[in-house]
């Protein structure tokens, strides 16, 4: 699996996560008192610090 496909999958994970996060049944879970350990957001930063990681590797080293 290259590097790009991998770049292309933590977008498509993005956006579902974003779509979990102003889905109807998860605001209702959310309003009712569900409070897990990891939370939509942690799920965003974590997509992001690899996203992150894959753009440094990539650049040229010095």
């Amino acid at each position: 699996m290259s590097n790009a496909h991998l770049h292309q999958l933590i977008e498509q994970a993005q956006t579902l996560i974003s779509l979990i996060a102003t889905h109807p049944h998860y605001e209702q879970l959310l309003k009712t008192g569900y409070q897990p350990d990891l939370n939509i957001a942690d799920a965003q930063t974590a997509l992001t610090y690899l996203q992150w990681e894959l753009e440094r590797n990539r650049e040229p080293s010095d």
